[in-house]
C-alpha cells in the first residue's frame, strides 16, 4: 500500500485548529506528516507528538532554539530551514518558502516534490519535473486548508479545516 503524507503549514500558535487539521488527515489514511514552518508555539508541536512527523522552521518561528529541543524530545524530525525526504521512491523536498535559495535548489536538484507554506495560499503546479505544492495555511486564510499527498500515485487532494 503506497504511503500518504500529511501536509501542513502556518499553524500559527493555532493549535486546536492544528488538531482537527491532524485528525483529517488521519482519517484521510497520512501516515507521514510535513509541517513547512510557523508553528510558533509548543502546543502545535504536542500535536505532532508520537507521529512520523517532520519540521522546517518559518519567519515566525522566533523562539527556535526551545522549540527544536521539545521537537526533538517529542521525536519530532527537525530539519531546519530546509529538509528532504525518500516516500515510495520519490525524494519530497520542503521548506517554509521566505527564503528561494531552498526552493530554487531543491527544482535544480530534480526532486519529485517540492512543499512550501509562507504565502498562506493553495498551490500545485509543476516545474519541469517537480511537482510544486503548498497545503495552504491553518491561520490568516480565507478558507484553512491542508493536503494530503500520495507520492507513488502522484495523486494531491487539498483538505479544508473548520475554524
Amino acid at each position: 500500500m503506497p504511503a500518504t503524507v500529511g501536509l501542513l503549514s502556518d499553524s500559527h500558535a493555532r493549535w486546536e485548529r492544528t488538531r482537527r487539521a491532524i485528525e483529517a488527515l488521519r482519517a484521510r489514511g497520512a501516515t507521514t506528516f510535513i509541517h513547512c514552518g510557523d508553528v510558533e508555539d509548543a502546543l502545535v508541536l504536542d500535536q505532532l507528538a508520537g507521529l512520523d512527523a517532520h519540521l522546517v522552521w518559518g519567519n515566525c518561528d522566533w523562539n527556535r532554539g526551545s522549540l527544536e529541543r521539545y521537537a526533538r524530545d517529542l521525536g519530532i524530525a527537525v530539519h531546519g530551514d530546509a529538509g528532504e525526504v525518500e516516500i515510495d521512491g520519490r525524494r519530497v523536498a520542503f521548506t517554509h518558502g521566505h527564503e528561494p535559495v531552498p526552493m530554487r535548489d531543491a527544482v535544480a536538484a530534480g526532486a519529485a516534490y517540492l512543499v512550501h507554506g509562507h504565502t498562506h495560499e493553495r498551490r500545485d503546479e509543476r516545474r519541469g519535473g517537480t511537482r510544486i505544492v503548498n497545503p495552504g495555511a491553518l491561520h490568516r486564510a480565507s478558507t484553512f486548508t491542508v493536503a494530503m499527498l500520495v507520492p507513488a500515485e502522484d495523486r494531491l487532494e487539498f483538505l479544508e479545516v473548520p475554524a
